[in-house]
């Protein structure tokens, strides 16, 4: 069982940075994926970036030259930092974390943090 913890969430104004944050702890395989996921009211939970434990990233095209995943493997912390903030930015992010690569698709498969709400407005 691995159990995820965000912080870094919160207001912010169109054009400006916010930094998430995700620790994870307890059973965590060494071959693993970690990412975020985000849900606008209303709409259906979609993946923004993932990072392998090896360090190969992917992004949602609409975040991709904004959004800069990375992570720290000694810490089991993976970090969003998020630039160029716009009003459709704004959603609930969620740290995912799956053991292996090409998991990070399966909603059912690995953990989920409880969420940090990003609201982006003036």
């Amino acid at each position: 069982q691995v159990q995820l913890v965000e912080s870094g969430g919160g207001l912010v104004q169109p054009g400006g940075s916010l930094r998430l944050s995700c620790a994870a702890s307890g059973s965590i395989f060494s071959i693993n994926t970690m990412g975020w996921y985000r849900q606008a009211p209303g709409k259906e939970r979609e993946l923004v970036a993932g990072i392998t434990s090896a360090g190969r990233t992917n992004y949602a095209d609409s975040v991709k030259g904004r959004f800069t995943i990375s992570r720290d493997n000694a810490k089991n912390t993976v970090y969003l930092q998020m630039s160029s903030l716009k009003s459709e930015d704004t959603a609930v992010y969620y740290c995912k974390y799956c053991p292996g690569y090409g998991c990070l698709f399966r909603i059912d498969f690995g953990s989920w943090g409880q969420g940090t709400q990003v609201t982006v407005s003036s």
